[in-house]
């Protein structure tokens, strides 16, 4: 049953603060822009939590031909329903977004708008289709992201929690591929093999993470915590932790420059100017 925007909330900002603070922003726009009103309404006012809202958004853009829109919605509610925390990770997701990107002011905005958050958040349930035995349906997924996103993730490959994908344009990602919580990609990134081997042969990426655009990662290797990869990289090697790489094929330039270099988004290699208040800090 939804509810009009209209009725009381009770106290659902007491335990679900980005939700409520979604609903109070998709208001706002309405009144600001009457003529998306009925596109807001139906994506978020309509909804009696952020999981439907998500499970709408994505149906729509993903509608096409072959299947209905409200049996890809149907299909997301039902995984959901397997995987409670998925809810907690959307919220992640998008607070990762309204945290790092500084053209990002409200929640809604990757919600309704963002690519980034489209691809990812189809993944998400592809993965969970993947590992439910309907591998099909996750390969099917999978090619709509590619499709409608222009991204390309493997069903099977893991994501944490608390990630950014900034643009996510040619963001492709192989199938044994892992990455952390807190991570930030940037444009046009690969996690993939090294074109010669099989079975467990993409990198393995660590918490709080930065990844710069044109960045490739090839490889069975570990990017350590705290790390940055600079902007067109090719990395071949294990990368410590609270370090910075660049180059082709990336070396160790420095130090990573702030503890949360995923979440500062600092991509210059200068590493005592990310302006997070601890120039110059060691690798630990």
């Amino acid at each position: 049953m939804t509810r009009r925007s209209s009725e009381p909330r009770g106290n659902v900002e007491l335990y679900d603060p980005i939700w409520t603070a979604v609903r109070d922003e998709a208001e706002a726009a309405m009144r600001a822009e009457p003529a998306l009103g009925s596109f807001i309404f139906a994506t978020i006012l309509s909804h009696d939590s952020l999981e439907e809202a998500v499970c709408h958004r994505l149906a729509r853009r993903l509608e096409n031909a072959d299947l209905d829109v409200h049996l890809i919605s149907r299909l997301f509610q039902q995984v959901l329903e397997k995987n409670t925390d998925l809810g907690a990770i959307f919220r992640a997701d998008l607070a990762a977004v309204r945290d790092r990107d500084p053209a990002c002011q409200r929640y809604i905005e990757p919600l309704l708008y963002f690519k980034g958050f489209h691809a990812l958040a189809v993944h998400r349930f592809a993965h969970e289709l993947w590992y439910m035995g309907h591998r099909d349906f996750a390969f099917y997924l999978q090619s709509l992201g590619s499709q409608f996103f222009g991204v390309d993730i493997h069903p099977a490959a893991k994501f944490g929690k608390g990630i950014m994908l900034d643009h996510a344009t040619g963001f492709v990602v192989g199938e044994t591929a892992v990455v952390g919580d807190s991570c930030s990609f940037l444009h046009g990134v690969t996690l993939g093999g090294s074109g010669k081997e099989t079975g467990d042969r993409h990198p393995k990426i660590g918490n709080n993470v930065l990844v710069g655009a044109g960045a490739a990662v090839l490889g069975n290797i570990r990017v350590g915590n705290c790390s940055r990869i600079a902007a067109g990289s090719v990395v071949l090697a294990d990368v410590p932790g609270n370090t910075t790489v660049a180059g082709v094929p990336a070396k160790v330039v420095g130090p990573a420059g702030c503890p949360e270099p995923a979440r500062n988004m600092e991509q210059g290699l200068a590493a005592d100017d990310c302006g997070c208040g601890t120039p110059g800090a060691k690798s630990t």
